[in-house]
């Protein structure tokens, strides 16, 4: 698309970007499963994941075969094929694929949950095309099956970062509370900096966590986690 001049790069560059890249990777997974079941049942399901997988395995060859430079030189597949075997390699990978359905969930969430706690609580408005999207195509090199892949935890990563941000938002606004097991904040502080940045501590009261609230709570702007490097400002 991108060699069709300025209307096919910029339709190109869309779908890499949410929202249209949401209806991409929807067509490329779960669009097929849902036909299929709707069509033939369970047979449908399993047939059209059956053609999925046969698809995606003629795309990899197709795509070697295509850039034999590439793929006689250094590659992820082949190094991690002959430090851990090549069954252990490809059957972990196809492990994590099961996890899709959970990502396509917390994309939904994304999608049609936090949008109402911005409407009724001021949350954050983000733009999702700066976190639901993929770029690994540029890297040079990177072809057939570890593209692929790679364009898999791309995805993956834009959407559990995403899920990860709204979730902090959520909750600094109604359980600003450390957690009681020292472990388990040491634990969950990278990810929740609000443990160490404001969160009341677990022998505290509940006046404490009121008059936290009320301190962090701000006067204008949207409300976001309390040690947001942009907080009170980001929106749109």
């Amino acid at each position: 698309m991108a060699r069709l001049g300025y209307s096919g790069k910029t339709i190109s560059e869309a779908c890499t970007k949410a929202p249209t890249l949401d209806l991409v990777v929807s067509a490329f997974t779960w669009f097929p499963w849902v036909i299929g079941a709707l069509v033939a049942g369970w047979w449908g399901f399993v047939g059209s994941l059956i053609g999925q997988i046969g698809v995606m395995q003629l795309w990899i060859f197709i795509d070697e075969s295509s850039h034999r430079n590439a793929i006689q030189g250094p590659r992820i597949v082949s190094y991690l094929s002959q430090r851990f075997g090549w069954w252990r390699n490809h059957l972990g990978l196809w492990i994590t694929a099961i996890a899709l359905p959970v990502f396509f969930a917390i994309r939904l969430a994304q999608v049609f949950v936090y949008p109402f706690l911005i409407w009724l609580l001021g949350f954050p408005n983000y733009k999702h095309r700066d976190w639901i999207n993929v770029s690994r195509q540029k890297f040079e090199g990177l072809v057939g099956h570890d593209l692929i892949w790679c364009w898999y935890c791309d995805w993956m990563t834009g959407v559990y970062a995403l899920g990860a941000e709204m979730l902090r938002n959520v909750e600094s606004f109604w359980c600003p509370i450390r957690f009681y097991y020292d472990k388990k904040c040491e634990n969950c502080k990278l990810d929740f900096p609000d443990i160490e940045g404001g969160w009341v501590s677990a022998t505290g009261t509940m006046e404490d966590v009121v008059q936290t609230l009320d301190e962090n709570m701000p006067k204008d702007g949207s409300w976001s986690w309390f040690g947001h490097p942009k907080r009170g400002v980001e929106k749109g």
